[in-house]
């Protein structure tokens, strides 16, 4: 049986309460994790009502509805290309002062970036949209070297610097891997106005996405610091209520949560997904003994993750589909809801 905690977080991610559009699923988490790219896109099918295929979420960064940029803790997230500019007021000092070092052993400074964020203007006055290989191309042409790690760090300090982010898809034989284009945020449809205090939007929108969950929770996943997300909580008001009182109290957003509905018994959720990953503490989700085999590893990696009753009951590999499931926990979850639950994401994959 769920508990009310796994209940409760079930329904504000969106996968005991879908929402009615993809777009609408995306702005109710404000932002969901996707160096997986196809991962990420798949989050947002699965926190959406019907059977949403690949090319309905690709469309939606074809028509400048979502994009992809590094948002926060220096890590490419999926949001409304509406919420892009102010999340990014708020956690772009940080994300500059963390990826300082990385940019010094590069030998990219201020100047460095100022000739790189003018080269690129100049490549996408013309084209609108580039592939990366393209837009590293034209910063060597510029005499700006892209080589090894680099021209990866100048893409993501302008992105970072809301100048550059990840939008349209290319065509490429496999739907799956197709890739996304580059994009200058200038371009993007300004639908939404900058809330007076970003940090406290953000936060807010982190707890009405993923609540219950703490302020520690909060500063991980938004990679602020806990003080400033505890400030951010206390000027949120009457935005967010205190879920659980406790050494660290558990918040929800105050508005009614999403009306639960009838969900499958197992979901297979993507490598990174929000539901396991975004918590400092990931317990109440995966039993201690298993969080070691879900990750994150040494490199970071973090496995697709089958949920049976609100739990981790095992992990699957995307390449591999039903090959690749490994259940944990079989009482939880049958063999046959496992494959049902992965099935479900090669049809999407295939759509």
């Amino acid at each position: 049986m769920t508990s009310p905690l796994l209940a409760r977080r079930l329904r504000s991610h969106r996968l005991s309460a879908p929402a009615a559009t993809l777009e609408a699923a995306a702005r109710s988490l404000l932002a969901v994790q996707a160096q997986d790219f196809v991962g990420g896109r798949w989050a947002l099918a699965t926190r959406t009502r019907g059977a949403p295929s690949l090319c309905a979420v690709d469309a939606l960064f074809d028509g400048g509805r979502l994009v992809r940029s590094w948002t926060m803790r220096g890590t490419l997230h999926i949001v409304s290309a509406a919420d892009l500019r102010w999340i990014l007021e708020a956690t772009r000092a940080r994300q500059e002062r963390r990826a300082a070092p990385v940019l010094r052993r590069e030998g990219v400074d201020g100047a460095v970036l100022v000739r790189a964020e003018q080269a690129a203007r100049r490549a996408l006055d013309d084209d609108e949209r580039m592939t990366r290989a393209d837009l590293f191309a034209a910063w060597d042409a510029a005499g700006i070297p892209t080589a090894g790690q680099r021209g990866y760090h100048l893409l993501s300090a302008l992105a970072v610097a809301g100048v550059l982010c990840l939008g349209p898809v290319q065509e490429r034989p496999s739907r799956a891997a197709r890739e996304q284009t580059v994009i200058l945020v200038d371009d993007l449809r300004p639908d939404a106005a900058t809330p007076a205090d970003p940090l406290v939007e953000l936060i807010v929108g982190y707890i009405r996405g993923h609540g219950p969950a703490s302020a520690r929770d909060a500063a991980w996943w938004s990679g602020l610091p806990l003080t400033a997300v505890r400030a951010a909580l206390a000027d949120a008001g009457d935005r967010v209520t205190v879920w659980r009182e406790g050494a660290e109290p558990l918040y929800v957003d105050a508005a009614a949560a999403p009306r639960a509905t009838a969900y499958d018994d197992a979901l297979a959720l993507p490598p990174f997904d929000e539901y396991y990953l975004s918590y400092d503490d990931r317990s109440a989700t995966c039993a201690p003994q298993h969080l070691d085999r879900v990750g994150p590893s040494k490199n970071g990696m973090v496995r697709a993750v089958l949920i049976a009753d609100g739990r981790v009951a095992g992990t699957w590999t995307p390449a591999r589909g039903a090959a690749g499931i490994d259940l944990f926990d079989a009482d939880s979850v049958s063999v046959a809801d496992a494959r049902a639950a992965v099935a479900r994401f090669t049809a999407f994959r295939a759509g």
